[in-house]
């Protein structure tokens, strides 16, 4: 997942005194008999400081993902989670403070040799440098509570997608095990309490993955807040077909209009195809509702049928 990489964003602090211990390391042993070699010791302290911060600072920067270039899909996510204009402002201005500390350093290497005193100069360039890292200390905090929220998105592959979608108890988990080659994982969205079940498969050399999204996609829009309509818009990014799974025998504890209801709230609102499947076969017969396909995932009846016919509407 593209937000994996990103490893935890240092505090002021820990940079700080990560940057001004290596430098002190940098200078142990070293020989400061006389101006020049006193000169050599504080140019090498400064530089190693310098380095030390400006390299940390760019490789937080690189770590984040490009948010020009990555899939709308995980952008519209991570517009759910942060800031994302905000979060792009704090890492432009520690791409800032990265040059300005590698400048800073340079300039106080060539400030130090026309001074009497270069450890006078030192601790001044270490002044400077800790008051630019104390300019960014809100943009570094921020970053790191985005990254936190940000590593909790669940690993959507950029593959094509079958996204179940129904009531509870309706059968749309034993269906994502039915058809995929092993055990689902049971991912976290950040913005539901629910576990998300992914799985995959394969067909000849493509890969597709199965979604299943309770508390997105198992109850009236009605009753959605505005960051659960968000991330059903970010699923729509998907190459995706979704398939509505009704239970007629309404062992679900729904009745089927209700079922009905919810389903003409997805084909409205989600804008993918919809494949409509009536499961539970094996408890009663189905002729109250349009269907595209019957099957019970408990004996398996019908269940490859359905995966046919999704697979052609993802290719269509």
């Amino acid at each position: 997942m593209i937000f994996e990489k990103i490893s935890t964003v240092p505090t002021e602090d820990e940079l700080v005194d990560k940057a001004f211990r290596r430098a002190s390391r940098a200078n142990a042993g070293k020989e400061r008999g006389g101006r020049e070699a006193a000169l050599k010791a504080d140019e090498s302290m400064v530089l190693t400081a310098g380095n030390i911060l400006t390299d940390n600072l760019s490789n937080i920067v690189r770590r984040f993902p490009s948010f020009e270039t990555i899939p709308p899909f995980y952008y519209e996510l991570a517009q759910i989670l942060v800031d994302v204009d905000r979060m792009r402002q704090s890492l432009s201005r520690l791409d800032w403070a990265s040059y300005k500390i590698h400048d800073l350093s340079r300039e106080y290497v060539q400030k130090m040799r026309g001074a009497p005193s270069s450890p006078q100069v030192r601790r001044e360039a270490f002044g400077r440098m800790a008051s630019v890292i104390s300019s960014i200390k809100k943009d570094l905090l921020y970053l790191n509570e985005a990254r936190n929220k940000l590593r909790k998105l669940p690993d959507v592959r950029e593959e094509p997608t079958i996204v179940v979608a129904g009531y509870p108890n309706v059968g749309k988990s034993s269906f994502v095990a039915a058809v995929t080659d092993a055990r689902p994982e049971v991912a976290s969205y950040p913005f539901t309490t629910k576990g998300v079940t992914i799985g995959h498969f394969m067909r000849g050399y493509n890969r597709y993955q199965v979604i299943d999204t309770p508390g997105l996609l198992d109850r009236p829009m009605s009753d959605r807040n505005e960051v659960e309509m968000q991330a059903i818009t970010a699923l729509k990014y998907l190459d995706a077909v979704v398939i509505f799974i009704l239970d007629p025998s309404e062992t679900c504890g729904y009745e089927m209009s209700q079922q009905v209801k919810l389903l003409d709230d997805v084909r409205d609102n989600f804008g993918l195809p919809v494949l409509v499947a009536a499961n539970k076969l094996d408890l009663c017969e189905h002729n109250t509702v349009k269907v595209d396909i019957e099957m019970s995932t408990l004996s398996g009846e019908g269940i490859d049928e359905a995966l046919s016919l999704l697979l052609e509407r993802l290719q269509e």
